[in-house]
């Protein structure tokens, strides 16, 4: 059972509800942090977000598990402009209308199919399909990557996603799904081969420090 603080934040330990250890307080308020600035979802009620892992069959990695009852559910740079962060479950709008270049696929990319995070996730590495397509390979993992094993935490341009990995060997970490290419996100300056992917904690500490993914916002 977890041991949780006065304010409810967990000292590190693990929760009994997913297994895996909540953020500590200092992480959470690193969290917290990349609020500064920004305009905020109102965080979801612990039974929402049960009934929404319920719903899909899935418990979200930690700590994006705890940002989102704690701190928000998505928030954006300015009251009515586009959201930075997106609320658990939704796509931007470029899902529905990315007419992609590298879309190699002769089955034509699908806006409307249904999404499921539950199923693994379909890479453990960078896959660069611009360069590297088979057909009679890869016209199932090229749907699996944009449909399985993750949710969308934002976007950068048509075609171009930030996901976490919410099923597979790549659970907790975050990829960039590009147009012509997908690949776990090791931070902004070039990273030696091998470097682990960051997760949830990191991609959002880079809003903190002024360095990143976020710098052209």
């Amino acid at each position: 059972m977890t041991d949780r603080t006065t304010d409810g934040t967990t000292d590190g330990t693990t929760d009994d509800a997913t297994e895996t250890p909540g953020p500590d307080r200092e992480e959470l308020d690193v969290l917290r942090a990349a609020l500064v600035g920004a305009h905020a979802r109102p965080p979801l009620a612990r039974d929402e977000l049960e009934a929404w892992e319920a719903r899909h069959g899935v418990t979200l990695p930690e700590p994006y598990r705890t940002f989102l009852t704690r701190v928000a559910n998505g928030f954006s740079a300015a009251p009515s402009g586009e959201e930075v962060l997106l609320p658990l479950g939704r796509l931007p709008d470029s899902w529905y209308h990315w007419d992609s270049e590298n879309w190699l696929s002769p089955d034509r990319f699908d806006p409307s199919a249904p999404r499921d995070p539950a199923a693994p996730f379909p890479l453990t590495e960078e896959w660069q399909w611009e360069y590297d397509y088979f057909p009679d390979e890869h016209v199932g993992l090229m749907a699996s990557l944009y449909r399985d094993g993750s949710v969308l935490l934002g976007a950068e341009e048509d075609g171009c996603y930030w996901a976490l990995v919410t099923a597979g060997p790549r659970r907790g970490t975050v990829w960039q799904l590009a147009d012509g290419t997908a690949f776990p996100y090791t931070g902004p300056d070039e990273a030696e081969d091998g470097a682990p992917p960051l997760g949830f904690l990191d991609w959002i500490r880079q809003w903190n420090t002024g360095r990143g993914w976020w710098n052209d916002r």
